[in-house]
């Protein structure tokens, strides 16, 4: 009967483990987007102009920028697929964008340039309803631009 009862608390135990685990565990797209942000962060003062693709430390080949107020199934519709962190922005200069590797979202920055340290905005031929996109193949040259302590990378 002991050994019964061991080998539940043992199971139990372990159950809990991989839970907290898992809680832990944080998705893909918010480890990118922090190693977004330590790239672009790290342009040098005399860097004018970057390409993306020096600053995404992850493949990707399609990012969308979403504008003010997009509702979230408009997002949807046009990434493919609903993920459970999206949020709307409330605000005018509030940034929304998604990088998407083979249909999959797999970095996903949001809020205020102020609040993140940087930001990135583009308009692009490629304009959705909901948004802009650009392609891995497009031009992916960006003004490095710097105010109040927050880095801009503008197309």
């Amino acid at each position: 009967m002991k050994s019964r009862k061991t080998v539940v608390i043992i199971a139990f135990g372990i159950i809990c483990i991989a839970i907290f685990i898992n809680l832990l565990k944080k998705d893909l797209w918010d480890v990118n987007e922090e190693l977004l942000k330590e790239e672009v962060l790290s342009i040098g003062h005399s860097v004018e102009t970057i390409n993306l693709l020096d600053v995404t430390p992850f493949d990707w080949d399609i990012v969308y920028s979403f504008g003010p107020y997009t509702p979230k199934d408009d997002i949807y519709e046009t990434v493919g697929y609903k993920w459970d962190t999206i949020s709307e922005t409330v605000n005018e200069g509030m940034n929304q964008i998604v990088f998407l590797k083979d249909g999959k979202v797999v970095c996903y920055l949001y809020g205020y340039p102020e609040n993140n340290g940087y930001g990135i905005s583009f308009e692009s031929e490629n304009y959705k309803e909901a948004g802009n996109m650009l392609n891995i193949k497009d031009d992916l040259n960006f003004q490095v631009e710097r105010s109040d302590n927050v880095v801009h990378l503008k197309n």
